[in-house]
């Protein structure tokens, strides 16, 4: 275990990286996907990725955002409760009112909060297999929230999230940790904390000087903060899992029978029994999040959505095998179409390791070396003065876009 003081560095929001750092965790059958749009049809695509998939899982979604003091969920104002519904919102649940078996840590370390919203949805996800070293850490999974197992024999198809090794003793190890001491437990631990900073760019750790304290961010910087939305097999309601509350915020049901207004039912969707369960609690989570963005002006655009979801090539896979099983060859055209779209998901994978590396790359020393050929060339000072003449220019149209922005509104 490391000291939790030790420096997490930041991580950019995307699915290629967060992808990669669980699977750095040995987690498998999980992937991230970007959301653009909360219609309901871009929900859908979740859980109905291909034809002939009709309950792809959803384990939840991580909302990245522009924080401000009054983005805070603690705050009287947000997410209360609406008429005719009999769960309570806007508030962090600690104590006794925590519900049974849900996951929630305290953050306590700085820039962890990408990392600790994948742990709170990984460690939340219904039916995950739990991989185990010894029967006393599989007596302690028993007061876990999911459905667990304790080896990949129980999954059959190859589509259930496997935690892995490291996460699964992590797991084990915190499960009857209070929030606090998880948050101290994420912050010390080696293991996560190398997984987390492999992702970090090495020209920032050039850059810094150890020496000296960092800068506190000001009102005048943009402060960014990651959160998790959940859904709870156990009470059928939707939480929000925010390092920086004191618990976690119970947003709505997805369940008729807890009778909330968010609850959506087959009556109104023409989805599956299977799907609507899990399109009713994602609809929870967009209702929340839809309340977070009206806090912000209409220009502000610094969001970002990814839902944690089934590995698009498990149930590829499933359908090649399913294709071969009966005979099918595979000079058929549905055999080469299944083999085409895992073909692009290979590929996605190939394109996300690339950029890893890339984004790992210390570019630095080669752009001092460039600065230096062109000062040494005469041309440096001309093309800082075209730079900064450009930039004017930006700033200029920028200030008229604003005033005709204020305007219209």
């Amino acid at each position: 275990m490391a000291s939790s003081n030790d420096d997490w560095c930041t991580i950019e929001s995307d699915p290629g990286v967060f992808t990669s750092l669980i699977e750095s965790f040995g987690t498998q059958n999980v992937e991230f996907a970007e959301l653009w749009s909360l219609d309901d049809d871009s929900l859908l695509q979740l859980i109905r990725p291909m034809e002939g998939v009709e309950n792809a899982a959803v384990h939840g979604l991580i909302f990245l955002f522009k924080w401000q003091s009054s983005s805070s969920s603690d705050a009287e104002d947000v997410n209360k409760e609406e008429e005719g519904g009999n769960v309570e919102r806007g508030k962090a649940l600690v104590g006794d009112d925590c519900p049974e078996g849900l996951f929630f840590a305290k953050q306590v370390t700085h820039n962890a909060c990408a990392t600790q919203a994948i742990l709170s949805v990984l460690f939340n996800a219904p039916n995950s297999i739990i991989e185990t070293d010894d029967d006393d850490n599989a007596d302690n999974n028993a007061d876990t929230n999911a459905a667990t197992s304790k080896t990949t024999d129980d999954d059959k198809n190859g589509r259930k999230l496997i935690l892995g090794n490291t996460l699964s003793n992590f797991k084990s190890f915190t499960s009857h940790f209070p929030p606090d001491l998880r948050g101290e437990a994420i912050g010390s631990s080696d293991d996560i904390r190398t997984a987390h900073n492999s992702f970090g760019r090495a020209e920032d750790a050039f850059l810094s000087d150890p020496s000296k304290a960092k800068r506190a961010a000001t009102d005048d910087d943009d402060v960014f903060h990651f959160i998790a939305y959940v859904p709870h097999e156990k009470d059928g309601c939707v939480y929000e899992l925010d390092g920086l509350q004191a618990g976690p915020i119970r947003v709505g049901s997805y369940r008729p029978e807890i009778g909330d207004e968010n609850t959506t039912t087959d009556e109104n969707n023409n989805n599956s029994s299977a799907t609507a369960s899990d399109m009713d609690w994602i609809r929870v989570a967009r209702n929340a999040i839809q309340t977070r963005l009206a806090n912000y002006s209409s220009t502000e655009i610094k969001f970002n959505l990814m839902a944690m979801v089934q590995d698009k090539r498990t149930y590829l896979t499933e359908r090649l095998n399913a294709l071969a099983a009966i005979g099918v060859e595979e000079s058929d055209p549905n055999m080469l179409a299944v083999r085409s779209e895992l073909h692009s998901e290979e590929e996605k994978r190939a394109g996300w390791a690339s950029e890893n590396e890339r984004r790992r790359h210390n570019y630095l020393p080669f752009c001092v070396e460039y600065l230096r050929a062109l000062a040494g060339s005469g041309k440096f000072e001309g093309l800082v003065e075209k730079a900064r003449e450009s930039v004017g220019e930006k700033r200029k149209r920028a200030e008229a876009w604003k005033k005709e922005v204020g305007k219209q509104g």
